[in-house]
């Protein structure tokens, strides 16, 4: 098992059920897509590309999944959270019931279009 998959699997309910669906999401609309570990948390690339992390906070109740692009998202950003970011933007879920499959399905598809651009939106 690697890390990634650990770091999944050590998780407390309900966020290693949140944890698995937003794999499985992740995997199947942008198929090409590995898991990685970086930072200490699961890390989503496409080649070279970073797609999106996921986040639990040990003394939180909630998840993240977070993208490194969110600079150039036009979708859905009035209900992705910024807290304490300048740039990285992510949907948050406390519970399997809160993820709306669609919403994220199409977040992803924006992710995925803008994979090759920067962090930062450059003018």
């Amino acid at each position: 098992m690697n890390p990634a998959e650990e770091y999944i699997l050590k998780q407390p309910e309900p966020k290693r059920s949140i944890l698995l669906h937003l794999r499985a999401v992740v995997e199947v609309v942008v198929p090409e897509v590995s898991m990685k570990y970086k930072w200490g948390i699961p890390c989503f690339y496409v080649d070279k590309f970073p797609i999106c992390y996921f986040n639990a906070p040990s003394k939180k109740n909630y998840v993240d999944i977070a993208f490194w692009t969110s600079a150039h998202l036009t979708k859905y950003i009035e209900i992705m959270v910024t807290e304490k970011r300048k740039v990285v933007k992510s949907l948050r879920f406390a519970s399997l019931e809160e993820i709306d499959d669609s919403i994220l399905t199409e977040v992803l598809q924006e992710v995925y279009s803008h994979r090759e651009k920067g962090f930062y939106k450059r003018n």
